[in-house]
């Protein structure tokens, strides 16, 4: 018994036995009055207090680390107050930005709530089955011709080299020292042409994508200089089923819902608001009225 409570997982569910009781005794929690002293901590945000610093330390918190938890909480809320009090919350944009940012998620997580069928997943693919397009992949060895070496006779090089490996295999022995050193790989294995256009350029990757397998082609043109390409593998691009991607669907699906969502609430209170602008200065109005023909204003239009 006496080894039992020494354990401090006991003293943990003691604490938090009494706890309880002691916040049982008073009132329920809930958000104070304007102008309240009265700060009221529940039952379930002192066990919020407890699982944060469980999650983080992997123990449960001491007596005197809770009460330094609570303390901090109580501070927390007391230097709120006081803010509120003095107007400090009056045209700060952080403020704003983040209540703003709040109003935005409480919008879209209307569209969370509810989850999709199966049946209106495969009917929204349907509609936009090409936004899962898969692209293109090539693997491919190539030879590089460099203009820091060779200058302008990097292309023809080129061209005298490709002459030489017509019917050659990839892993031609000749091949080699036929070209220059290049900075990266030689062989690039199952790459998507945006891979190849972050590496070598747009024009190199367009390219690429049009030779055909099997043999050497070129010459091509990247950023670096010159290359001679064999491609030895094509994987077509190509839309997969439905099956494939539903997931993804699913999340693009209810990204959409939220977007939609937004969209709404917010015409709805924009709705409730006239927007005056001031006049602009009237050297401004003249250049404006002379250039700009008068007539009601477009949709959507800010009131002045």
């Amino acid at each position: 018994m006496k080894r039992l409570l020494r354990e401090p997982l006991v003293h943990f569910l003691l604490i938090g036995a009494l706890l309880f009781g002691v916040y049982g005794l008073g009132p329920s929690a809930g958000p104070a009055t304007a102008g309240s002293k009265e700060i009221r901590l529940s039952q379930g945000e002192i066990a919020q207090l407890t699982l944060l610093y469980q999650s983080q330390w992997r123990r449960p918190p001491t007596p005197q680390e809770l009460e330094r938890l609570v303390e901090n909480k109580v501070q927390q809320e007391i230097l709120y107050r006081e803010a509120l009090a003095m107007g400090l919350d009056k045209d700060d944009e952080i403020v704003k930005r983040r209540m703003a940012q709040k109003m935005q998620f409480l919008a879209e997580d209307v569209a969370a709530t509810r989850e999709p069928t199966t049946d209106e997943l495969r009917t929204w693919f349907g509609k936009n089955s090409a936004k899962f397009a898969q692209p293109p992949r090539l693997s491919f060895r190539h030879l590089y011709f460099s203009p820091d070496r060779r200058g302008a006779r990097a292309r023809d090089d080129a061209e005298q080299a490709l002459a030489k490996l017509v019917g050659q295999p990839v892993d031609a022995k000749i091949a080699g020292p036929l070209a220059d050193p290049f900075m990266f790989q030689d062989y690039y294995r199952d790459r998507a042409p945006d891979f190849l256009a972050k590496e070598f350029g747009p024009p190199f990757a367009l390219a690429v994508a049009e030779l055909p397998p099997g043999s050497w082609q070129g010459p091509v043109e990247s950023g670096y200089g010159w290359h001679l390409v064999f491609v030895d593998t094509l994987i077509p691009g190509r839309v997969p089923a439905f099956e494939e991607v539903e997931p993804d669907v699913r999340t693009a699906w209810l990204n959409e819902q939220k977007a939609l969502a937004w969209e709404k609430a917010y015409k709805e209170m924009r709705a409730k608001y006239v927007v005056l602008l001031p006049a602009p200065p009237e050297s401004s109005a003249a250049s404006s009225s002379s250039q700009t023909p008068k007539g009601p204003a477009p949709p959507g239009a800010v009131s002045k």
